[in-house]
């Protein structure tokens, strides 16, 4: 059973949309990245996102770029992500992801990265750079080890293309809400519905909404359509300005929670 899917179910049995926390590996160092990560599982994410800082990141809007920035800067090694999902693994009940573009993961070869990250606890990985269509060596590692991979679904999207992504994909598919990167906005994008809808049609038994969602009322309002609300730079923000600390104050409040004193 997918890892992924079983988090995301476990919320919708409980009358809730996921929620799905990104962080940037290793910012501002490991173990205060470690601690931010279970603040946010102990203050309701159901499903952690670890980013592996990228020196050329296509996604990112202007937060996480500098946080990654930050951490490439300080001699970041790929070797720390494993670290970072062990000790949130070990710690928490919450399906880990990283989220990293391909090169990494062709660098150190597709059954290599897989089954060092089954070895960390991990659950998967969302790969926003990475079409199915070029994924054969991914896809047959992730089946190898018992892996969950998200693919992108956007607004552009065709019928034939949302079908190929919800076939390929396991545990969710990662519904893009606008064309452009990520970042927090005052409104959902009004696509984001139309996204889900298409995904779902195609086959895609989940879908979670990332990109531009960063309050509880955006959270809610995905929760009308989708399985699952991602919020990344609203989190990383939190994290830069007031540690692991902030991380749980928001992470409560986004999740709908109160505030659960054990982060540690």
């Amino acid at each position: 059973m997918s890892k992924t899917a079983a988090a995301i179910d476990a919320a919708k049995a409980q009358g809730r949309t996921a929620f799905i926390g990104y962080l940037p590996g290793g910012y501002p160092d490991k173990q205060t990245s470690i601690d931010a990560a279970i603040a946010l599982v102990n203050n309701g994410a159901d499903v952690i996102e670890i980013g592996v800082p990228y020196s050329d990141p296509v996604m990112d809007g202007p937060v996480i770029q500098q946080a990654t920035t930050e951490v490439l800067a300080r001699g970041f090694r790929v070797d720390e992500v494993f670290e970072i999902v062990k000790a949130v693994t070990e710690a928490t009940d919450a399906a880990v992801l990283v989220m990293t573009y391909y090169n990494i993961i062709d660098r150190m070869g597709a059954a290599t990265f897989a089954r060092r990250l089954a070895e960390a606890g991990g659950a998967g990985a969302i790969t926003p750079d990475l079409i199915p269509d070029e994924a054969a060596d991914w896809i047959a590692a992730t089946e190898e080890y018992g892996l969950d991979r998200v693919f992108l679904s956007a607004p552009t999207s065709s019928p034939e293309r949302a079908a190929m992504i919800a076939s390929a994909s396991r545990g969710f598919v990662y519904g893009v809400s606008l064309m452009g990167v990520t970042g927090a906005r005052a409104e959902v994008s009004q696509a984001a519905a139309e996204v889900v809808a298409a995904a779902k049609s195609a086959g895609a038994e989940r879908v979670c909404v990332g990109l531009g969602v960063s309050t509880r009322a955006h959270v809610e309002e995905i929760g009308s359509y989708a399985d699952g609300a991602i919020v990344g730079t609203a989190l990383v923000a939190a994290l830069r300005d007031g540690g692991p600390e902030a991380v749980a104050t928001l992470a409560a409040e986004l999740s709908g929670k109160n505030l659960n004193p054990r982060n540690d």
